[in-house]
């Protein structure tokens, strides 16, 4: 019988190494260059409900950079209005007493048109903005986008004060996510 290593073509043989080096890169997505100790990429989107973040806050835009000073929660989820993006923003929004006493803002970001993270955010009683990202520009960015998809991957990054990302959740459990974000911050970057 022969080795499985000849086998296998050098493609597959590439696969299964890149697939086995995982852990190893999973503070950093090399594409898009998001790595944890480095700063956030800029956002610069439409957004719903930013008056919950920024009370008087004019227009319907926010970019990151207007939160300086305060810690970011960014999670990107799939699509408005479904069952795991339902639970996981619904989860945010049940904790958003206990994230804004550790001076944090939630912000949710997903592929979806403002028009639908709109009615999310009217639907679900969200307390906490909602980007929309349709040209998919910020997910290619945060290197979230599911290419076959075409929708963000469920991703939360968690931005320090300063801008800079401090930890990355990926292939997040939407139910859990929420109260494992608050322990992170209460732990991490609560002023002490």
């Amino acid at each position: 019988m022969r080795p499985l290593y000849r086998l296998l073509p050098a493609a597959a043989l590439a696969a299964l190494f890149a697939l086995s080096a995982g852990p190893a890169l999973a503070e950093k997505d090399g594409a898009a260059g998001v790595e944890v100790g480095k700063p956030a990429p800029p956002i610069d989107l439409p957004a719903a409900n930013i008056g919950k973040a920024l009370p008087g806050h004019k227009g319907n835009t926010l970019r990151l950079d207007d939160l300086k000073g305060k810690n970011v929660v960014l999670f990107f989820f799939p699509k408005a209005m479904t069952p795991g993006c339902t639970a996981q923003s619904c989860g945010f929004r049940d904790l958003q007493k206990e994230f804004a006493q550790l001076d944090t803002v939630v912000i949710g970001i997903s592929t979806d048109k403002l028009s639908a993270q709109e009615k999310f955010t009217d639907k679900e009683g969200l307390n906490f903005p909602l980007f929309a990202d349709p040209d998919k520009k910020i997910a290619r960015e945060y290197g979230v986008l599911n290419p076959s998809r075409g929708v963000a991957q469920r991703t939360t990054f968690v931005i320090d004060r300063k801008g800079i990302v401090r930890k990355v959740y990926r292939d997040v459990n939407a139910r859990k996510n929420p109260e494992e974000v608050l322990q992170y911050v209460k732990k991490n970057l609560a002023e002490k």
